[in-house]
């Protein structure tokens, strides 16, 4: 392409300190360096991840900062070494890498990459530690390697997964982050056999993509547990057969779900961070085989306690990381399931805005309305 080895001058939201709206600003971005792409990204989408270091109130603050790890785009330049991708290439950049070098990538049982896992302090490339993105010369930092609330960004190849050219960027945009994270931790971790009953702690976007897997798994009961039951009505089109809130009952929610199940749900899958929920998902699964799966981040502080007899009676605990999915190995056939019908993704997009209107999309979440809202770059 002509922009191939210069910068490009685009347009990019910029957050210059926390928790105040985005700001539309040129910035420019460089040209990839070794083992890096330039990708133009077409489709955003906002993540609860992007609010929450957006506020930072937890974590170290690393601004500016342009965010957004949601998304889809085509390869615009590759750097020197780079064979994987060429320009043209459409992509899903994901916010943890995929080297194929390490221990972890060389391991079919982990997609913990050693060299490209996520790093949310990090605002610079790991090539060189600069920032490829500046405006009059002063650097605007990375966001988990991604940073695609920008029309162009630069990210390292381990951290793209080249897709079908035929799939709709404005669909599977979603699929790179919180969909394939809750699919995949009912699909690939806690694996519910046909007919089995899966409880679904959190109703949110992962939640229901939890849902929707053990639906595809063949679960014949999905109990979905939530303390906000509008969100309810909406679960029921992602499998969920019934329904708890906590807050309608005086005794403790693995009790009552073990009193609906005959002793206990065969498949937990937990999604909310609450450390009372990781809890109850665990002590909720029928002893002898339940296995109760952990995808929500805990506070930093928090403890997990549970009697060890829990464990001794044969429930089984594991958790996940992105779903178990290898980002490049493996999205690629997140990918092919929507292009089969397998997996319907449309559902979980609810609203869509203009880039110039990004901030729009912050209040959405902000408000709990919707699910994801897709952010169009070119308006």
């Amino acid at each position: 392409m002509a922009t191939a080895g210069k910068v490009i001058k685009c347009k990019a939201a910029v957050a210059w300190e926390a928790g105040k709206p985005l700001s539309i600003e040129e910035v420019e971005v460089a040209p990839p360096q070794a083992m890096e792409v330039r990708v133009k990204i077409l489709y955003t989408a906002l993540c609860h991840t992007d609010v929450y270091f957006w506020e930072a109130k937890g974590q170290t603050p690393v601004f500016p900062r342009i965010f957004g790890h949601e998304a889809g785009g085509i390869i615009e330049s590759v750097g020197e070494g780079v064979t994987d991708v060429a320009p043209g290439d459409h992509v899903l950049p994901v916010f943890t890498g995929e080297c194929k070098e390490c221990p972890h990538c060389k391991s079919a049982e982990s997609n913990m990459c050693d060299l490209l896992r996520i790093n949310t302090d990090r605002g610079v490339m790991i090539g060189d530690g600069k920032s490829r993105f500046s405006i009059n010369g002063k650097p605007i930092y990375h966001f988990v390697g991604t940073s695609t609330f920008s029309e162009y960004t630069v990210m390292h190849v381990g951290c793209v997964a080249k897709i079908n050219p035929e799939a709709p960027l404005d669909k599977v945009c979603v699929l790179s982050c919180g969909i394939s994270t809750g699919l995949g931790a009912s699909i690939n971790v806690a694996k519910p056999p046909k007919g089995s009953t899966v409880a679904i702690f959190g109703l949110g976007a992962v939640g229901l993509a939890a849902a929707e897997g053990a639906r595809i798994a063949g679960a014949s009961r999905i109990i979905g547990i939530d303390l906000n039951p509008s969100r309810f009505e909406e679960a029921k089109k992602f499998g969920c057969t019934e329904f708890v809130n906590p807050k309608d009952h005086n005794k403790p929610v693995q009790q009552v779900l073990a009193e609906m199940t005959n002793g206990g749900v065969d498949r937990s899958v937990e999604c909310t961070g609450n450390i009372n929920a990781m809890i109850q998902a665990f002590e909720c699964v029928h002893d002898g085989w339940g296995v109760a799966v952990l995808v929500g981040v805990p506070h930093k502080d928090a403890e997990f306690k549970t009697h060890p007899m829990n464990f001794l009676n044969e429930r089984t605990l594991k958790g996940t990381f992105f779903g178990n999915y290898k980002p490049r190995t493996d999205l690629p056939n997140v990918v092919e399931l929507y292009m089969k019908k397998e997996l319907e993704v449309e559902k979980f997009i609810t609203h869509s805005v203009p880039f110039a209107e990004i901030n729009k999309a912050f209040d959405l979440m902000a408000k709990g309305e919707g699910i994801r809202c897709i952010i169009r770059m070119d308006n």
